[in-house]
């Protein structure tokens, strides 16, 4: 799979509204800043007439209190981050299936889960950058290659209780097998070039600051940077992207995603949600707000990310990071990455 900007296809998701819309709504807890969402739902209300009644928290935080909350939470759909996640959240059986056409034309099938209790809504890579100074692309390779001598104490990750790099890792076990992806993990921490702390930005803060010369971070994070105004900005552009394992299985991607809770008490509103947002103009919007690439192919992307260029994403199966991730997370620990 190859991104590139692209024209907006002339696709339109037809959403059948029922009559008496205006008297529906529906609770959305969302892990999404109200900020970030909040205009693509007063479209979807003005478009079909149903309120949308928005609870924001952490990712984690939300799915612990749809957990507590049982049968009896109000809400009627979740959106979260990182596929294992949405992984947990079936698992924990806080998910029901839905059977959407729309949702199963619109996005592939690796991005979705195979019994359709989820759906991604948007995709972020996980890339490497570099320190234009210091390291030549032509130095860089894919994530394994990090791990080589090369790259001792060179290096700046997030800690291993983030989950976008246990799914990173639960993805090198698929490609790999576990005991592979378990010695490559036992040289990796010894690239670190301090010990992990902070969050994605922060990676690339301390790359431009000099305190390593590669760094593992999500692009929306960097596109965030590029658009902001300020240091943020000036450090931004010090560094460079680079798009890993691209003679291979493609560049790690993973999902903001959505799915409809058992507890619902409006599932029909909250499907239509989920179809309003993987429509062209929703798609466009809310990949341009949050930097990431719409999970609809043709949508156009953003000026700033479709400037990183065209990349091979990797397409395996999103659900299978969910599947691998307690055995990503135990050989980290193992290889001593904190």
């Amino acid at each position: 799979m190859k991104w590139t900007a692209l024209p907006v296809l002339a696709i339109s998701t037809v959403l059948s509204w029922s009559a008496n819309a205006a008297d529906q709504e529906l609770n959305l807890y969302s892990a999404r800043k109200a900020e970030l969402i909040e205009p693509l739902l007063e479209k979807f209300t003005a478009q079909s007439g149903i309120k949308v009644n928005l609870v924001t928290g952490k990712d984690d935080a939300l799915l612990q209190r749809l957990k507590s909350e049982g049968e009896l939470s109000p809400a009627d759909m979740l959106i979260t981050a990182d596929a294992a996640r949405l992984q947990r959240a079936k698992e924990a059986g806080l998910f029901q299936a839905i059977d959407s056409d729309t949702l199963k034309q619109r996005i592939p099938t690796y991005l979705r889960d195979d019994e359709q209790q989820w759906f991604g809504l948007s995709q972020r890579a996980r890339v490497i950058f570099y320190n234009p100074e210091t390291v030549k692309p032509e130095q860089l390779s894919t994530y394994e290659a990090l791990a080589d001598d090369a790259w001792k104490g060179r290096v700046c990750i997030r800690s291993s209780s983030n989950v976008y790099n246990q799914s990173l890792v639960a993805a090198m076990i698929d490609d790999l097998g576990a005991e592979r992806t378990q010695q490559w993990a036992n040289d990796f921490v010894d690239s670190f070039a301090r010990p992990p702390a902070g969050g994605d930005t922060d990676q690339i803060r301390a790359l431009a600051a000099g305190q390593c010369d590669v760094a593992v971070a999500n692009t929306y994070y960097y596109g965030r940077m590029l658009k902001s105004d300020g240091e943020d900005k000036q450090l931004a552009e010090k560094v460079a992207l680079f798009w890993p394992n691209q003679e291979g299985r493609g560049t790690h991607v993973n999902v903001s995603g959505a799915g409809v809770t058992t507890s619902a008490k409006n599932k029909e509103a909250a499907i239509k949600l989920l179809e309003f947002m993987v429509s062209d103009a929703a798609q466009k919007w809310y990949a341009e707000v949050n930097n990431e690439f719409p999970v609809v192919k043709g949508v156009e992307l953003d000026p700033v990310v479709a400037a990183w260029g065209e990349f091979k994403a990797d397409d395996v199966p999103l659900s299978t990071l969910g599947e691998n991730n307690r055995q990503a997370v135990k050989l980290m620990d193992r290889a001593g990455w904190r």
